[in-house]
């Protein structure tokens, strides 16, 4: 059996995006594993529902509101990972938004998504790393999507974005490598969240039928990753439905 699975127990955690979906349901599991975790989002309700559900776990929750787009927003975040927490072991890349196709998407739109699901995630990633490399260690989970590879009709500029997190998330964890800082990306297909156009009837029905996860499934991918021994890397780890819809 092994014993060098690592303790999430006082960990310093960023889950981007953890409102809604993967996020709420990441941030709920790893502050009940004893982590402190601080997230952020851009709607205030859901924000203080996640706080609420996570606040009975053994670890501390902190959380605020903030667009990962802001340059502003995001040093404020990072102030208060510093302050709140006094340290970031662990960042969770997850906040995405989902998008239009191109030929149907103004501008603004499609430049936002790119901002958020791509930018957002090498942003926070940037400001993450000088943090964990001045105390030597580190670990940062990205939240990819299946999309990267089947590149399905409608879905060009999010398939865009979750290519570009695989492609950077492989290629930095080269990078930090030999600076103690371990990189891995995930890869779900269809998880029921707020972002699906279903409705949660419909989700609850495609659970049921295999044909969709539910989003703790992720989140424990997630804890799983983080709970590996030091040595061990979780490149890229892809997670579907076993009925899984290509179309």
């Amino acid at each position: 059996m092994l014993k060098e699975r690592t303790s999430l127990e006082g960990k310093r955690i960023l889950v981007t995006g953890g409102t809604t979906g993967i996020g709420r349901a990441t941030v709920i599991l790893l502050v009940a594993e004893g982590a402190h975790v601080l997230t952020f989002g851009r709607d205030e309700k859901p924000l203080a529902e996640v706080i609420r559900l996570a606040e009975g776990g053994r670890g501390k929750v902190f959380g605020t509101v903030a667009d990962v787009t802001s340059k502003e927003d995001l040093a404020r975040v990072f102030s208060e990972v510093d302050s709140k927490l006094g340290g970031l072991d662990v960042l969770v890349a997850n906040a995405g938004i989902a998008s239009e196709p191109l030929d149907e998407a103004s501008d603004d739109e499609w430049r936002y998504v790119i901002e958020t699901n791509l930018v957002g995630y090498i942003a926070a990633s940037k400001a993450a790393i000088d943090r964990m490399k001045k105390q030597g260690a580190g670990q940062i989970v990205m939240i990819g999507s299946i999309s990267a590879d089947l590149k399905s009709p409608g879905e060009s500029i999010y398939a865009t974005t979750k290519a570009g997190n695989q492609a950077f998330a492989e290629t930095l964890r080269k990078e930090l490598a030999q600076k103690n800082i371990r990189v891995s990306c995930i890869q779900p297909g269809s998880v029921s969240s707020d972002m699906q156009e279903s409705s949660p009837e419909e989700q609850r029905e495609k659970i049921q039928k295999h044909e969709m996860l539910e989003a703790e499934e992720i989140a424990e991918a997630v804890q799983f990753i983080l709970t590996r021994s030091e040595r061990c890397d979780v490149v890229n780890l892809k997670i579907e439905p076993r009925l899984e819809d290509y179309s």
